[in-house]
């Protein structure tokens, strides 16, 4: 593929070829927000980020318990930040001191911009019942992307999106977005490396990729800008494109995760503070706090559950996206050398149960997978999950809808659902992108469900503290394509297995 070398054709053949990247229009005032979204930033905090055609010299956000008395301003300066090949800047304030539980306005300070809205954070340890949504591999719809089967007739409406696109998820996300807290998204998005897939960006490969970025996160706005949208890592953030061993061809700016950084780096929390009497916990979570490395690797608590985002990428030995990694792409280190696996370590140990009863682990790459497993993954993270009691491993890379009963080292728990030691595992990568599908070839032991034919993707209750609720939802008609629930009985206060 002799064409992905260099970025920048000569220009006269750039002129011949008449080829564009499908860049959004700019805005005419240029400090309109566009791409918002929101995080959960600690207990009681959420960050609010969002992107502007034009350096900030400060970032401020009015709001409030009332769409019509916006009573309180946030501001940080110094947060406008942007990189090479960005034609954006990316801004975050930070809203501290929030009444758990309760729906909150927001505007973003700007001659144009339009109050929204989002639910604060629970409390660790509050009872109520609630879900989210695991949602992997989305990538960009539209030209330079995903549209199911070359449809372009009318499907859905959602604010800010061209209706005359067949969105799957991110419509199914929208017109259910009262249904669910929060989303988590451990990878793969907007596919801006893969822009060599549409011809028409053969020749400004730079651009495309920059276009990509810019469209995607504008049609995940609608959802990002009103539920909390928790990030973490995938092989399709770390450069302008995913050939391996080419990185060193890529411009300034579209190297090393720059994107996936600027955009969550702020936005994302480190971990939160042990709200256990257990002395050895709170200093266990002061540890994790020191070691995590948003947005790489990180964790929050959300009423019954602790949730552990992982970098499956880079920064353990053999990491596929690492240096001299097998996928070629040379990413990282983001942490000192054993860094993740050190906070992983002090982060699950850190859990009381008798607090947040669910621990919840999401990463990008699977090793236990109807598809290519993640060898170097398995040995870095597999005997730490089972060591603390890990309930659920959330992951995706593998194109397609996959669920396991509770497994470790490859053996299936003898108690399956109810009560087991091991782990369970869900691969939830069928959101949709340009690269399409894939097949389930080879069906481990282990495997309860698989399906390839939709896009879907994955919804987790967390009905009480023993039962914990898994769907498989088709995105085209909301279709429950599987069910499931797994009884934990949670007796101990602090698992060491």
């Amino acid at each position: 593929m002799k064409f992905l070398a260099p970025f920048k054709t000569a220009p006269l053949m750039a002129a011949v070829i008449i080829a564009k990247a499908h860049y959004p229009a700019l805005p005419a005032d240029l400090t309109t927000p566009v791409q918002q979204r929101l995080a959960i930033y600690g207990p009681n905090s959420v960050s609010i980020g969002w992107n502007t055609y034009t350096h900030l010299d400060e970032s401020c956000v009015r709001f409030g318990t009332s769409r019509s008395n916006l009573d309180h301003l946030a501001c940080t300066a110094g947060t406008s930040t942007t990189y090479p090949t960005s034609r954006t800047y990316e801004n975050v304030v930070i809203l501290k001191d929030l009444t758990p539980g309760v729906t909150y306005y927001y505007k973003i300070v700007s001659t144009n911009s339009t109050v929204d809205h989002f639910l604060s954070p629970r409390t660790p340890g509050d009872k109520t019942p609630f879900s989210f949504n695991a949602v992997i591999d989305l990538g960009v719809y539209g030209e330079d992307g995903f549209t199911i089967k070359g449809d372009k007739t009318k499907k859905d409406t959602i604010p800010t999106i061209n209706p005359a696109l067949n969105h799957t998820t991110i419509g199914r996300l929208a017109n259910t977005v009262d249904d669910y807290e929060f989303i988590i998204h451990p990878g793969d998005f907007a596919y801006a490396d893969d822009w060599f897939l549409s011809l028409d960006n053969l020749f400004d490969g730079e651009n495309a990729y920059q276009a990509i970025l810019e469209n995607f996160y504008t049609q995940l706005a609608p959802i990002a800008g009103r539920k909390p949208y928790m990030a973490s890592p995938g092989n399709h953030e770390a450069a302008c494109q995913e050939i391996p061993h080419t990185t060193g061809l890529c411009p300034d700016g579209q190297k090393n995760f720059t994107d996936f950084m600027h955009r969550f780096g702020q936005t994302m929390p480190t971990s939160f503070p042990s709200v256990s009497s257990n002395n050895t916990a709170k200093i266990l979570a002061n540890q994790a706090r020191k070691l995590a490395q948003p947005p790489f690797w990180y964790s929050f608590e959300y009423g019954m559950a602790h949730v552990l985002m992982i970098n499956t990428e880079t920064d353990f030995d053999a990491a596929p996206s690492g240096q001299g990694g097998s996928a070629g792409l040379n990413g990282g280190p983001f942490g000192a050398e054993n860094q993740q696996i050190e906070f992983i370590k002090a982060d699950l140990a850190s859990v009381d149960r008798a607090v947040t009863p669910w621990i919840i682990v999401a990463g990008h790459r699977p090793w236990y997978t109807a598809g290519l497993a993640c060898g170097p993954c398995q040995e870095a993270f597999e005997d730490l999950f089972y060591k603390y009691g890990v309930d659920l491993g959330v992951f995706g890379h593998v194109h397609n809808s996959q669920r396991f009963l509770p497994v470790y080292n490859g053996t299936p728990d003898p108690n399956g659902m109810q009560d087991p030691k091991a782990p369970m595992y869900i691969v939830a990568g069928a959101a949709g992108n340009i690269e399409g599908l894939v097949k389930a070839t080879n069906k481990p032991e282990s495997m309860a469900f698989a399906n390839d034919e939709d896009y879907a993707y994955a919804t987790v209750r967390v009905l009480d503290e023993n039962n914990l609720e898994i769907e498989f939802v088709k995105s085209t008609t909301g279709e429950i394509l599987d069910r499931s629930i797994l009884f934990k009985s949670h007796g101990e206060r602090f698992i060491r297995q």
